[in-house]
């Protein structure tokens, strides 16, 4: 395939537990989305430069990536890496910061740049359940980690004998009238009524609270949450090409 090398732009990589999505940002604006194994990073980013011509790179990663990998990637791209000492635009305020998720991170800036001046309690349904506020004054307070809901269908499977091993699937209604349905109707209800039961915690606490739903499962559960949210599978990346602009800039 030949590809035609468009205008320069940055490109932005979050490598997480079970798979990588990529951007490539012209400015503020995300002109292309991949997705894609993690044991495809080195090769995919090489195919994304036959496409675009790279300006700058930002990646931040939740998995292990080698030494080797890492310093292939950086003599072709000049690669920003995300830690807890990068600059961001927000004040962090977490007992402690060092541990804080890369990931975490990026979620923060993304909704300190799209919702300045508000209280804003981001929850990201992936691999975990994460949930992170940022109040008004861009003070980020801290959060919550949880299973998600893949690892709650998993968990129940590898812990017991005889419980089977199910994919993901909206509960018909709220009694399960089998063993298969019961599973869904615990994982995915049940998962549903505590980001809702955090999310009236945190509005009974704040006032004029926005919410941002992201990760892997935003589109599924955002159509069966009843809160007011926003849904951007993206917003991470989009947190990622901020940290670059603003790290640029300076």
């Amino acid at each position: 395939m030949k590809f035609i090398k468009k205008a320069i732009v940055n490109l932005s990589v979050d490598v997480g537990n079970t798979r990588v999505k990529a951007a490539v940002f012209e400015e503020d604006k995300l002109i292309e989305l991949f997705v894609f194994d993690t044991k495809r990073l080195l090769s995919k980013v090489k195919e994304i430069l036959k496409k675009y011509t790279i300006a700058n790179g930002i990646l931040s990663s939740v998995a292990l990536i080698s030494e080797f990998e890492l310093q292939k990637l950086q003599e072709i791209v000049s690669f920003t890496i995300v830690s807890s000492q990068i600059e961001v635009p927000f004040t962090n305020t977490y007992a402690t910061p060092h541990t804080l998720g890369v990931d975490r991170i990026a979620l923060m800036v993304a909704a300190q740049k799209e919702f300045p001046q508000k209280n804003v309690l981001v929850v990201d349904a992936g691999t975990c359940l994460t949930f992170d506020f940022i109040d008004k004054e861009a003070n980020y307070r801290g959060g919550a980690i949880a299973p998600g809901l893949k690892m709650r269908y998993a968990s129940l499977h590898q812990f017991t004998a005889k419980l089977p091993s199910l994919e993901v699937q909206a509960p018909i209604d709220f009694i399960g009238n089998s063993t298969n349905e019961s599973i869904h109707v615990g994982v995915v209800n049940g998962l549903l009524f505590e980001i809702e039961g955090v999310i009236s915690r945190y509005e009974k606490k704040f006032l004029d609270l926005t919410v941002v739903l992201t990760g892997g499962d935003a589109n599924f559960l955002s159509k069966q949450l009843k809160s007011s949210i926003f849904a951007n599978q993206n917003f991470l990346l989009y947190g990622l090409n901020e940290i670059l602009i603003f790290n640029k800039s300076k």
